[in-house]
């Protein structure tokens, strides 16, 4: 079982939204919903997703802008939107999903993640990050 399989198996048995397979080994399963978990780890070290590995519920373009500006190495989404996919790619992060969505739906599931909608047309992924993270 490849290390990307043991954390997308464990994000299902945890019941997590989140799974970090950190660069020193360390696993570790997050629990809140949206980016929150992402932003507590970077805002403490912001070197901490370094050569990580990453298996979540949801990735959309604020979170994959966020990943690799932290500096992932590979990524899992059980739900990828379309707008996270260009970002993965220009930066050659690997990555796999489980299902590819047009967007991120918002909390009601009647439209478009505000976030994903705030930067959906944002070529810098560096001004997410800033903004996201450091800003807030």
């Amino acid at each position: 079982m490849t290390s990307l399989e043991r954390i997308k198996e464990k994000l299902q048995k945890d019941s997590a939204s989140l799974v970090v397979l950190y660069e020193n080994g360390e696993c570790k399963s997050y629990y809140q919903n949206r980016i929150k978990d992402i932003k507590e780890i970077l805002k403490k070290d912001k070197q901490a997703l370094k050569n990580a590995m990453i298996a979540d519920k949801v990735i959309g373009k604020v979170a994959a802008s966020i990943l690799v500006v932290a500096g992932v190495k590979e990524i899992y989404a059980d739900v990828m939107s379309q707008y996270a996919i260009p970002i993965l790619e220009q930066n050659a992060i690997r990555f796999e999903y489980q299902i590819l969505t047009e967007y991120v739906q918002n909390n009601d599931k009647t439209g478009m993640c505000p976030m994903e909608n705030k930067y959906k047309e944002e070529k810098e992924i560096e001004k997410i990050y800033r903004e996201m993270i450091e800003e807030n």
